[in-house]
């Protein structure tokens, strides 16, 4: 079956052309149930680009038509994924605990809207490339990680890795005479934080608030979610050259001493051990504002709801 991009608005109908027979005589959950596995083909859509670093400038040309009318799948699927786990919830509540056969169900009103703010974040089963590990309880006493919150970048072949987001920053890159990050000129002034106990500089960095997303655009810099990407040591001398052809602010970026990782089935076996909390977030939720904050972790539990993450 093809890949289809639908927005929350026309979830209804596109399920009734997915499933005439059915039509709108089912519940909203069981409506839900039937689209829910179109839903993970969505993830799979998107058109990489590969623009070598010296092609980066601020004159960056215009988005074509077809940017302008982008499917769904290439805005954030992640967003999409919130709607149908806020929408189960608030069905949850809503629906009678009895069976209903669909066959003799009268035709219902449209389910109401479903709204998830600008932040937000909920848990999921698997972890993945832009969630977050919530440290639990577990790691209490464990001085690098305790109520930490760590953003997994990949779910390379080897392991997942990942950057801590919620240490402070002590001293700059110049002060630190960080030896795993060969620092230009440009950024010797920026914060530098903590990342994890693995030796290797790495950053994150966001595209300027208005006009396009050069980062994207550039090929240099891995996504890791809508308006969030992360470079490595190899990559700086680019981010420095695009910081003077404005392209990027100076103050779009964070840079790291340090990171995580695990082999591969370790996190799993550390996760179904109850050591971490698998969620995802919105990116308003780990911003660049939030890099360093150490009250993100009650945040993200709140969002989460009232709960207990062990």
């Amino acid at each position: 079956m093809d890949a289809c991009f639908v927005t929350s608005k026309s979830f209804p109908a596109t399920v009734e052309k997915l499933f005439p027979l059915l039509g709108s005589r089912i519940s909203y959950s069981t409506r839900r149930r039937l689209f829910v596995s179109q839903f993970h083909q969505l993830k799979k859509v998107g058109t990489p680009l590969s623009v070598t670093c010296c092609q980066a400038s601020s004159s960056l040309p215009s988005p074509s038509p077809q940017d302008e009318e982008r499917p769904f799948a290439e805005t954030d699927w992640r967003s999409f994924r919130a709607r149908l786990v806020a929408g189960e919830k608030s069905s949850r509540s809503e629906e009678p605990s009895s069976v209903v056969n669909p066959d003799t169900v009268d035709d219902l009103p449209p389910p109401p809207a479903v709204t998830i703010g600008n932040k937000w974040a909920h848990t999921i089963h698997e972890p993945e490339k832009g969630c977050l590990l919530i440290a639990t309880e577990k790691l209490d006493g464990v001085h690098i990680f305790e109520r930490t919150v760590v953003l997994l970048l990949s779910m390379g072949p080897i392991g997942p890795t990942g950057l801590i987001l919620n240490r402070p920053s002590l001293m700059s890159i110049k002060e630190m005479r960080s030896s795993v990050l060969d620092m230009s000129g440009t950024f010797a002034n920026r914060p530098l934080f903590f990342g994890g106990p693995l030796e290797e500089g790495l950053f994150l960095v966001s595209p300027n608030e208005e006009g396009e997303d050069g980062l994207g655009k550039s090929g240099v810099f891995d996504e890791v979610m809508k308006n969030v990407y992360y470079g490595t040591k190899e990559s700086v001398g680019c981010a420095a050259e695009m910081v003077k052809r404005n392209v990027v602010g100076l103050e779009n970026f964070r840079f790291f001493d340090g990171y995580c990782a695990w082999e591969r089935d370790q996190l799993r076996d550390e996760i179904k051990a109850g050591y971490w909390t698998v969620a995802a977030c919105s990116p308003s939720v780990i911003g660049l504002s939030n890099v360093g904050n150490v009250g993100l972790w009650e945040e993200v539990l709140g969002l989460m709801g009232p709960k207990k993450v062990w």
